[in-house]
Formats: structure tokens, sequence, C-alpha cells
């Protein structure tokens, strides 16, 4: 289980940090536009990441992971 929560937490650092790495302009622009945007907006990207993230999730551990 341990080696498994390692694995993710790599994972999202490695897709964070190419994120930032290729398009830090970008990247700039986007936080802007986050700070901008009503509490009540913000939660919704956060719910839907979390929605999105637990297929992965739940399919690798289906798989054997």
């Amino acid at each position: 289980m341990t080696g498994f929560v390692a694995l993710a937490l790599g994972l999202v650092l490695v897709v964070e940090g190419l994120a930032l790495a290729l398009a830090p302009s970008r990247a700039e622009d986007l936080l802007a536009q986050f700070v901008r945007m009503p509490h009540e907006r913000r939660r919704q990207p956060g719910l839907a990441a979390v929605a999105i993230g637990v297929s992965p999730i739940w399919l690798a551990r289906r798989l054997g992971a």
C-alpha cells in the first residue's frame, strides 16, 4: 500500500512539473484567472478533478496494482 501511495504521488509531481516546465507563462495566466473566480466556482474544478482521478485509481486497484 505504501508503494502505491508513493507511486501515485510521484506521478502527480511528474505531471504537475511537466505542465509548469513546458508552459510557465500559460500557468501564470491560468492561476490569475483562478484567483478571480468566486469560491464556489473554484470548487467545481476541484470536485471534477477528484471525480476524474478516482477512475484510474479504481481501475489500477481492480487490475491488481
